[in-house]
């Protein structure tokens, strides 16, 4: 005789083994046709996995996040089923979930077309309307082997190669078709029905240039029809609002060959960038940081120092010079601050040192990762190092945290999420620094009264983190900010104050924080959030003055001079054009107001003022478009 417990405290008690699925049956007939898997004691299973003694039980269907994942996964194993059914001599490789959907790599010598991958998803369709069971068998090594050798699946072959210690591994059984995985996955394919297979791309074996070119099919799967349209809808929008897309059609930025991975600005977006830049040089002025700036080459020694060539290497740009020293191109900015810091005595007086940066930082990713402004080699942060006493740390964290979401609300962002992410297994310091720094951490947003989610182990080497995730106007998640405290660093450091009793070994708290992330990268994020549409303070243009006909030429140069004297960055369009050619072409350049002046508003020392929308705003006095335009500028992108 043994127990069950529901998640709400209900027990059951049975006296024989019984499978999940079995399980919910006898409590209801709809849980069990619902049933997808089960969460046994915190770990997930199949359905068709035995409850054998004691246990807490939550029935996992497809109203779960839990269960939408597993939908996926097992959507990604049917890739496999309907591409060997059309392609008998293709090799299967992984299949994994991924955000929002999942993946499958596969090894076959044509690359696959549109066309290919319309028949795939059609055969997909076929054997989901077979409704068929997938049977899960926990087999021995030798016999896993044996059926993979079996079929000529000579990746398979290599991932049980990788997996020396496996005794056993569970084999699932799609009809004629085998595959190999942890699990767990839908009993049948009736919970399949609502997938779309969405583009193919070439990917390398284990992520590596160096090896063999395979086919990557990508999909997205849910758990009900109303939830895959929206999906679909969401990504419609993200492609309207593609910032590479955006980027070329604005004439702010392109990309080259010649740089992988680095942004090409173009004097619009360069405009873009530098208001950005300023305004956060204000804030943190504002808020008494200082600003510095170190090199982007430093000795391999201080990267050993600080633990990135052990920590981060893989990630590293580095060279030997004639000397034979080995320097590294900085993929962070933390060591060269506090190398700064290091420079002159320092003073319980002088902290807390609030000391930014917009370092240059250098990162190499693999090239399949490069994605437009979102995942680059060569990026600016907007860094700041905060030096202070334990007994500062907790005001510092809060200080940081009120000034992120405020910066935050400029941009018209009000949804934020904050994530809390501790120590992770490779780590450096002690258990008692980390107990101090998470503290810190979790204190201040507990004093802020502010919510937040906990990602145990996800911290940082050097230190728990605090993210900040803003959600955009499609509902999409974008993490920015961070706040990490960090004892550590100044141990390995070996940099100190002067306490107040004349102690110079006392050693400061160290707090990494970075706002925008990335520039460039927030650059991307703003620009697919208002699908580029920036706010009047943002837009590289702010006003387009045209005139109707070569008579009011005179006019329109005093009419951009006085608004450029006013700091509004204007332009002219004297072209021998239309207006309405004029108006169109720099409507869809999203430029915020559009002054059009003919003979009448010559005459009468005023302009004829268009929004971007199509408003038309009537004619009025320029002093009055000045304060509408001056007006728009205060309130940034505030909400409200």
């Amino acid at each position: 005789m043994f127990c069950v417990t529901l998640p709400d405290g209900t027990k059951k008690e049975f006296d024989a083994p019984l499978s999940v699925y079995e399980f919910a049956k006898s409590i209801g007939p709809g849980l069990a046709k619902a049933t997808i898997a089960g969460n046994v004691n915190g770990n997930l299973c199949d359905a068709s996995d035995l409850i054998e003694s004691d246990s807490t039980v939550r029935i996992i269907t497809s109203k779960d996040q839990e269960g939408v994942e597993i939908i996926r996964h097992s959507c990604a194993h049917l890739i496999g089923h309907a591409v060997k059914q059309l392609y008998p001599n293709a090799k299967m490789v992984i299949g994994p979930v991924i955000e929002d959907g999942f993946y499958y790599d596969i090894a076959i010598d044509d690359p696959f077309s549109t066309e290919d991958l319309d028949k795939i998803e059609e055969r997909m369709k076929l054997l989901i309307a077979t409704e068929y069971d997938i049977v899960k068998e926990v087999t021995p090594r030798a016999q896993v082997i044996a059926k993979f050798e079996e079929r000529n699946e000579e990746y398979k072959l290599r991932l049980i190669d990788d997996m020396p210690e496996e005794t056993e591994m569970g084999l699932y059984y799609h009809q004629e078709y085998l595959d190999m995985c942890v699990g767990p996955h839908v009993p049948n394919t009736r919970f399949l029905s609502h997938f779309k297979l969405t583009k193919v791309s070439g990917a390398y074996w284990r992520g590596d240039s160096q090896n063999e070119m395979l086919q990557r099919i990508y999909g997205t799967a849910w758990g009900d029809k109303k939830s895959l349209k929206n999906h679909l809808k969401r990504v419609e929008e993200s492609e309207k609002r593609d910032h590479r897309k955006l980027g070329r059609r604005l004439d702010l930025f392109h990309f080259s060959e010649e740089a992988p991975g680095s942004v090409f600005w173009h004097p619009k977006g360069w405009t873009l960038f530098l208001e950005l830049l300023e305004y956060m040089r204000k804030r943190q002025k504002a808020a008494n940081y200082v600003e510095v700036n170190t090199p982007d080459v430093m000795d391999r020694r201080l990267w050993e120092t600080s633990g990135h060539w052990y920590n981060y290497r893989e990630h590293m740009f580095s060279t030997q010079t004639e000397d034979e020293r080995v320097f590294a191109l900085k993929p962070m900015n933390c060591p060269g601050s506090v190398s700064m810091f290091a420079q002159g005595l320092k003073s319980y007086r002088d902290l807390p040192l609030r000391m930014a940066e917009f370092g240059k930082v250098h990162r190499y990713e693999p090239s399949g990762a490069l994605h437009g402004l979102m995942r680059v080699r060569h990026f600016t942060q907007d860094d700041a190092h905060i030096y202070c006493t334990e007994q500062q740390m907790e005001q510092e964290c809060i200080d940081v945290v009120k000034l992120v979401l405020d910066i935050y609300k400029d941009f018209g962002f009000e949804e934020i999420i904050i994530k809390l992410s501790t120590r992770p297994k490779k780590r450096i310091g002690t258990d008692i620094t980390w107990d101090k720094l998470e503290g810190a951490l979790s204190n201040a947003l507990d004093v802020m009264e502010l919510d937040y989610i906990l990602y145990p182990g996800e911290g940082a080497f050097y230190g728990p983190k605090l993210e900040f995730v803003l959600r955009d106007a499609i509902g999409r998640d974008w993490q920015c900010g961070t706040l990490q405290v960090d004892m550590n660093l100044p141990e390995r450091f070996d940099i100190a104050y002067v306490d107040e009793n004349g102690n110079r070994d006392k050693r400061p708290v160290m707090l990494h924080r970075a706002l925008f992330g990335s520039l460039e990268r927030f650059t991307g994020i703003l620009l697919e959030h208002y699908t580029g549409e920036l706010p009047v303070w943002l837009a590289p243009i702010q006003v387009m003055v045209c005139n109707i006909s070569d008579s009011q030429t005179d006019y329109v140069s005093d009419v951009a001079a006085m608004l450029t004297q006013k700091s509004f960055r204007v332009e002219s369009d004297l072209r021998n054009e239309k207006v309405g050619f004029k108006i169109r072409e720099h409507t869809l350049q999203k430029i915020p107001y559009l002054l059009i002046v003919g003979d009448r508003e010559k005459e009468t020392e005023t302009v004829a003022v268009r929004a971007r929308n199509g408003t038309d705003l009537g004619t009025m006095p320029i002093e009055k478009f000045t304060d509408i335009l001056q007006s728009e500028v205060e309130k940034r992108g505030r909400i409200a």
